[in-house]
């Protein structure tokens, strides 16, 4: 769990990164979003992120600047690509969390060595309790995340095949929802 007062990466903006970025954000961490997609950051940045384009900065690096050398406390993983995986071991303090929410079908390298050095703490999220569903509902319906800024686009049900070509070919949207009233 993110504690208020703490500095929280999260590596990847895509829908799930940028909701994550939000809850920790909420909870009162100071959150640095990294992410390639100039519209997901600036997204972000309006926000109140901190954003980082790992293609164009260091990010280690900037985490370390952004953080005066105190690095992160929590690592959130959510882009599932293989320099996120190469990175995530740079960013936490020690004994920080590095938490992977992505799916990595393929193995990936990693620096078991700065795990060892560093006392990290690698937590897998794959289930979630009934309270966890419970909070989420709540945030949601607080208002306090401002979820509408996710969304990209609502069509209705029988514009669905249209939904998808549009998806294909946006790579800057966050969220497209299917509007089932109709």
């Amino acid at each position: 769990r993110v504690q208020a007062g703490e500095t929280v990466v999260v590596i990847g903006g895509g829908p799930i990164g940028l909701l994550i970025a939000l809850v920790a954000g909420q909870m009162g961490a100071r959150v640095i979003l990294s992410e390639v997609n100039d519209s997901r950051l600036q997204l972000a940045a309006g926000l109140g992120m901190d954003v980082v384009n790992p293609a164009q900065q260091d990010l280690a690096g900037t985490v370390q600047e952004l953080t005066d050398g105190a690095m992160a406390d929590c690592v959130f993983e959510v882009s599932g690509s293989a320099p996120g995986v190469e990175v995530m071991t740079e960013l936490p303090n020690v004994r920080g969390r590095i938490v992977m929410v992505a799916i990595h079908p393929e193995p990936k390298p990693v620096n078991l060595f700065k795990f060892f050095w560093s006392e990290i703490q690698l937590i897998g999220v794959r289930l979630y309790e009934e309270e966890d569903f419970d909070r989420a509902i709540q945030l949601a319906a607080s208002g306090c995340l401002h979820l509408d800024r996710l969304i990209t686009q609502i069509q209705p049900i029988d514009e669905v095949q249209q939904t998808f070509e549009t998806i294909d070919s946006n790579p800057d949207g966050i969220k497209y929802l299917i509007d089932c009233r109709s």
